[in-house]
């Protein structure tokens, strides 16, 4: 078997020292202000030209000598960035929007280095003890899962939440055997159809629910910011329960990822083919205002059982967002078009079957997802 080119990332917390965290926090205000400076720049050079050019980081550092007190490979990723951004802007305008300055009231700050052979060794590595960066030394670390002696370290991205946490995702890339595609059978095959009763309604009839612990988490996040409310707004008191309420955010959002993970990986290493469909997460929250659709997860779900499937070459299929899927029998085939959108359960006027209206709209994403990969499968062969 042919070899491929596979790459992990590895999350760990930091733990730098006072020095090092200024370091870090000079690295983020430089990749800010190296980012608006270029943005400026560029639209001034495209009033006065009609020309499209962006400036190099050393064009900024005899006017910004402080540029030079931090690692270079930052201040290029700087610039690249805003290159692929003004790249995918101008291929799709409807996707990606015109870049936009920053400010320090973003959500997080981070900033990229990539890593750089000498004889000496990499300039990004990661050891038991912390991850090694360019000018900030070992950084103490909790590292949960050390990298395999045949990865090759390819960048570091160092993160600050709201909250005041940095986190460093050190990337690897390694060669692996690619694995052998199983051709996928109706029994080995998963429909999966998102519900807002449930997380998901899958062929089979399962209806995993969220953890009830997350569900409590979401209550006293409910509390916490009621209490926020009837504080003053700057007062000490209101910055501490700012504070415990970005680190019960954080706290949510590891639970849930927690959750998304462990489902995931249970369905990738349980079946050979998963068949979704592509709903726009974004318009069905705008269409279904009485529950909240984006903080159930489903679009990272998605997505990690997606790379999890083709990291073991089973096939992840999407059906079109809008393929009939509800208003279809499972049993015969017929289509119900006078079907209410809240009836739950209804009966097939064609055949009299009984049906689940997420359990059949699952089976028919399985059945209409395998059809259409195994066409696509012959008409390529």
């Amino acid at each position: 078997m042919a070899d491929m080119k596979q790459f992990t990332t590895l999350k760990v917390r930091l733990y730098p020292t006072p020095e090092q965290a200024e370091l870090l926090e000079k690295t983020f205000g430089c990749c800010r202000y190296l980012w608006n400076q270029m943005l400026a720049d560029v639209q001034e050079f495209y009033a006065a030209t009609d020309l499209q050019y962006i400036p190099t980081p050393a064009h900024y550092k005899k006017e910004a000598p402080f540029l030079k007190e931090v690692d270079s490979q930052p201040l290029c990723t700087v610039h690249q960035n805003l290159r692929r951004a003004f790249l995918d802007f101008f291929r799709n305008p409807a996707a990606f929007r015109y870049p936009q300055f920053k400010t320090k009231k973003a959500r997080r700050d981070s900033f990229t280095t990539y890593c750089r052979q000498y004889r000496s060794g990499p300039t990004v590595l990661m050891t038991k003890e912390g991850v090694r960066l360019p000018k900030l030394g070992l950084i103490r670390a909790k590292v949960h899962r050390s990298p395999l002696h045949w990865w090759s370290p390819r960048s570091a991205t160092v993160t600050k939440t709201r909250s005041g946490k940095y986190f460093c995702s050190v990337t690897f890339g390694y060669a692996v055997q690619e694995p052998p595609a199983p051709l996928p059978t109706p029994e080995t095959t998963l429909g999966l159809n998102d519900s807002l009763s449930h997380f998901y309604v899958d062929s089979n009839g399962h209806r995993p629910d969220p953890p009830r612990w997350l569900e409590r988490s979401g209550e006293k996040l409910a509390r916490m910011q009621r209490r926020l409310s009837r504080m003053e707004r700057g007062s000490k008191n209101y910055e501490e329960q700012l504070q415990k309420l970005r680190l019960l955010h954080e706290h949510i959002a590891n639970q849930r990822r927690d959750f998304i993970h462990k489902e995931s990986r249970r369905i990738a290493n349980a079946w050979d083919a998963v068949c979704l469909r592509d709903t726009d997460l974004t318009e069905r929250a705008r269409n279904l205002r009485g529950g909240n659709v984006l903080d159930a997860g489903f679009g990272l779900f998605r997505d990690c059982l997606r790379y999890k499937l083709e990291r073991q070459g089973k096939a992840y299929i999407v059906l079109a967002p809008y393929t009939p899927t509800a208003k279809t029998c499972h049993a015969c085939g017929g289509v119900h078009e006078a079907l209410p959108p809240r009836a739950r359960r209804w009966t097939c006027p064609h055949c009299g079957a009984d049906l689940s209206r997420e359990v059949n709209g699952a089976q028919n994403i399985r059945d209409m997802g395998l059809a259409e990969f195994l066409k696509q499968k012959t008409e390529a062969a």
